[in-house]
């Protein structure tokens, strides 16, 4: 019996497209639809059928098992002799018999197993399409968020590692001038290092994002005027095309493209923190300047007339470097600042610096200062001139730049370039000189305490004190210059200690 299973499997298939056990219940299913609809079969071949049927479904006939049939059963006794006839027949032999009955007496039944089959295979071909989809859309969605993942890591990476070669180039630098701002405090000089970096950082890749833009822009002018050179008769192309040989003939004068980027690399401190190695030189010109004041008393000592030039600067050749630290409640000041009389509040118009002259007191020994902003940044230092006050009270001066503006008129002095102004031009221009030596040595000297930089002053209040070098006036600068549109809210207290 076990040996003739897979030979009826094989042969179902091979015959019907379908294995036997499947085949068997489609011809079952077709034969309980239709039976008496579609299918009109005798008495007979009815129970021959259902022989097949009790054979495949129970195993051979056994009376045992057989249910008891009543007197007038005529029926169920005619199914069981059928049943009986089949002997020792197989369950897969059973369903043969009546798969090949079925199809013998109904010619209907082929048709349908044919169109079930199609059905079938188009089914699973259709299946088959939506798992590849669904297999190719999965892998490109992961081949997607793989390639993100590694542009993100390789963006991030980059990044880093520019950052870091940034910081590398300007930490002695930035070193340095945290250790005058806060000497003797590291965490301080920690902070203020990581800020002057960050923001050396940013204005980097905003530069060079800029860059990037202007070279596309440059493209894109290049691609309008490759057009209009299309439309141009030939011979103007010819002069444009000479015109382009010879720019590129003194571009490669100037060197090559890795050239240039080094030397843009070594200027990009100079070029991000233009304001910040002022503040180098110029704590490097203050030193300068003392030693020379220094040198000058005793020059001035054994040199008759200048004595008493020396005799006044004797008292501030040492200057003590200024005290800055910050506090967090500044609405709190802001408030104390804004209910006075409300002198201690300022708009600086955009590109204006205001300074506000403070002179010292002859009771007080240290001047203090505090100051915030509303949202934004500003400017700030302090400079210290020596000269008597005239007055006690403080001043502000607004100007359109941190800078002084005395120079010889450009038009006064052009004289020299005409040919029929002979002596005359040349006195003009002797006497312009010595109109500005006259206000120069007349000026009083001033001293840098504090360079001006920008200080994030809109999210604490910033507050500094610095003993008095002499008898003078301080200068406080607030310097909005380098914003073009956007004026500052300045909030600022000033006092001294006696």
């Amino acid at each position: 019996m076990a040996s003739n299973s897979p030979a009826s499997v094989t042969t179902a298939l091979e015959k019907w497209g379908f294995p036997l056990q499947e085949l068997y219940r489609l011809a079952f299913t077709f034969y309980k639809q239709n039976s008496g609809k579609a299918i009109h079969l005798s008495y007979e071949d009815n129970l021959k059928l259902i022989a097949f049927k009790q054979q495949a479904s129970l195993g051979a006939f056994n009376t045992n098992h057989a249910p008891a049939l009543g007197v007038l059963d005529v029926i169920g006794r005619d199914r069981q002799q059928h049943w009986q006839l089949l002997g020792d027949m197989t369950r897969e032999q059973a369903m043969e018999g009546f798969i090949d009955l079925l199809d013998t007496m109904c010619s209907a039944f082929r048709p349908y197993i044919e169109a079930v089959r199609q059905n079938r295979d188009e089914t699973l071909k259709a299946e088959l399409r939506r798992m590849e989809l669904e297999k190719e859309t999965r892998q490109k969605r992961e081949r997607e968020q793989q390639e993100l993942l590694e542009e993100g890591y390789k963006e991030e990476m980059q990044r880093r590692q520019l950052q870091d070669a940034l910081n590398k180039q300007t930490y002695q630098q930035f070193k340095l001038y945290a250790e005058k701002q806060f000497p003797g405090n590291p965490e301080q000089q920690a902070v203020l290092i990581h800020q002057l970096q960050r923001e050396h950082y940013h204005q980097y890749m905003q530069q060079l994002h800029l860059q990037n833009q202007n070279q596309g822009e440059t493209r894109d002018k290049d691609k309008e005027k490759e057009k209009e050179k299309m439309k141009m008769p030939q011979q103007e192309q010819k002069e444009l095309a000479e015109k382009a040989k010879e720019q590129e003939q003194a571009n490669n004068n100037n060197g090559s493209l890795a050239e240039m980027a080094n030397a843009m690399e070594g200027l990009q401190l100079s070029d991000k923190f233009p304001q910040r190695e002022r503040e180098q030189e110029q704590l490097h010109d203050v030193e300068s300047m003392q030693h020379v004041l220094g040198a000058g008393e005793g020059a001035g000592e054994g040199g008759g007339g200048g004595g008493g030039s020396s005799e006044d600067y004797d008292d501030y050749v040492m200057i003590r470097p200024a005290k800055i630290w910050t506090r967090p409640d500044i609405q709190q000041f802001k408030t104390e600042v804004s209910a006075g009389d409300g002198d201690g509040v300022i708009t600086i118009g955009h590109g204006d610096t205001v300074t506000v002259r403070v002179p010292t007191n002859l009771n007080g020994k240290c001047i203090f200062w505090e100051f915030a902003t509303d949202n934004y940044d500003i400017g700030f230092g302090i400079y210290f001139e020596w000269a008597k006050p005239v007055t006690n009270e403080v001043t502000v001066h607004v100007s359109d730049s941190d800078e002084d503006e005395d120079c010889v008129d450009e038009d006064y002095l052009s004289t020299t370039e005409d040919l029929e102004s002979g002596s005359i031009s040349q006195d003009r221009i002797n006497l312009a000189a010595q109109n500005a030596a006259a206000a120069a040595a007349s000026k009083a000297p001033i001293s840098i305490i504090v360079p001006i930089y920008r200080r994030e002053c809109y999210n604490e209040v910033y507050v500094g004190s610095h003993s008095y070098p002499g008898e003078g006036v301080y200068l406080l600068k607030f310097d909005n210059s380098y914003s073009i549109w956007r004026s500052k809210t300045l909030y600022y207290r000033v006092y001294y200690e006696r």
